[in-house]
């Protein structure tokens, strides 16, 4: 998935501000209870239905799962693929006219869209039914302390590296400009390292290992929308080293996720930052010649690299909540993530599952320096911005200013979406 399309949030948000008073009153109790054994006493619906991400790993994950549903409760679990990024708008416009499912999938940085629309259910989740779960990975799907979304997966990103031309993870950044001066021959195609440099899903790392920030967060974890670290004094030299990148040549003007990952295939890049979606494509391109490796360090500390958590959530206009949350729990339990492991290779959000593939290692060893992006509607203003400054960057542009007009146009859409100053 690519993440530079997180922006496109923006649209729905707009939404958002009209829908959010016809959401349903959330002070209504959802329809039915739990007997104390996890087994919910509503009444037992026939069908439970969800929206499945269109993709291949995970529509062969939950066809397996609902089986296991079925044989289990004697209820059919009806799956309809739908990609997990249009799922939102569709829910705003017809989830209150029945048109949703019982269970959406969804990342956690919508979350605050998503609870100011009224489009989920609020969960009230025991410590018994959380036990297992990644604490950080349920966190990321609450939202100023209501739990909205039962968590899936986490993902961050890591370095993939050629054996064949860097025999060796590069342990720092130092050792990664090393690796790009004596590898990249732009006339040739070949370069010692490539990343998507004006993806902010990727240069948040290098701004954050340098003192930059989106929002600033208070020691109750939130966050202040007035306060904008991406102009401050580090993100801006942060920048500057990214633009050197450009300027030395070591990142062609005009890098796409494509262009990047189609020459790392071909084996003419040393190393590539990018996610475990890649995983696959890389190992059948390259085989026994791929490594995987944590970020390298960056200023002497481990890079604070973005994550996401993707979780299910409970449709606030089902008539079976309950029964939508016992299949949540269900999908999700120890067993069961195990299963959707094997047939995804993402790994689960829980603690009691261990990861032997070795090509996953770096991921979860990265996985312990990154934080959830933050799941606050005002998030959905930073993408475009940012990634427009980046390509000013990258094309010559001073990073100060580059950054600073960033920053005024995130606030004109905060102020626009009614938030912010």
């Amino acid at each position: 998935m690519r993440k530079n399309r997180f922006f496109l949030w923006t649209s729905v948000l707009t939404l958002s501000l009209v829908l959010a008073a016809c959401g349903p009153d959330r002070e209504e109790e959802a329809a039915g209870t739990s007997d104390g054994n996890g087994e919910a006493e509503s009444d037992k619906p026939e069908t439970l239905t969800m929206w499945v991400n269109d993709e291949e790993g995970h529509l062969a994950a939950y066809e397996e799962l609902g089986e296991r549903f079925t044989e289990e409760h004697d209820i059919d679990v009806e799956i309809t693929p739908f990609s997990m990024l249009d799922q939102l708008e569709s829910l705003s416009l017809d989830a209150a006219s029945g048109g949703g499912p019982d269970l959406f999938f969804q990342p956690n940085d919508p979350m605050g869209d998503i609870y100011l629309q009224g489009l989920a259910a609020e969960l009230d989740l025991t410590d018994e039914e959380l036990e297992g779960y990644n604490e950080n990975a349920v966190e990321a799907l609450n939202y100023e302390g209501v739990q909205l979304g039962v968590p899936v997966a986490v993902e961050t990103y890591a370095l993939y590296y050629n054996t064949e031309l860097v025999p060796e993870a590069p342990e720092t950044f130092e050792d990664i400009e090393e690796i790009a001066a004596d590898l990249t021959d732009a006339s040739s195609d070949e370069y010692g390292f490539l990343m998507e440099g004006t993806n902010f899903y990727y240069l948040y790392a290098f701004l954050a290992g340098n003192g930059g920030y989106v929002f600033n967060q208070d020691e109750e974890g939130v966050y202040d929308t007035e306060d904008i670290g991406l102009n401050n004094e580090g993100a801006v030299e942060a920048a500057e080293l990214v633009q050197g990148w450009f300027e030395e040549g070591y990142l062609p003007t005009g890098i796409t996720g494509d262009i990047m990952e189609g020459l790392f295939s071909e084996g003419n890049v040393g190393a590539v930052i990018s996610g475990p979606w890649n995983l696959g494509p890389f190992q059948e391109a390259l085989g026994d010649n791929l490594g995987v490796a944590p970020l390298p360090t960056f200023n002497g500390e481990n890079l604070e690299s973005f994550s996401t958590v993707k979780g299910w959530l409970v449709n606030e206009y089902s008539e079976n909540q309950e029964w939508a949350k016992e299949l949540a729990l269900f999908v999700t339990n120890q067993e069961n993530s195990e299963t959707f492991y094997e047939l995804t290779e993402e790994v689960p959000a829980r603690t009691d599952i261990e990861i032997t593939d070795e090509m996953q290692e770096g991921f979860t060893e990265q996985a312990e320096h990154a934080v959830a992006m933050p799941n606050i509607p005002e998030m959905s203003t930073v993408w475009e911005p940012m990634e427009d400054a980046f390509i000013f960057i990258s094309e010559g542009t001073d990073p100060q200013e580059a950054l600073d007009g960033a920053v005024d146009q995130i606030r004109d859409d905060m102020e626009m979406m009614g938030s912010g100053q």
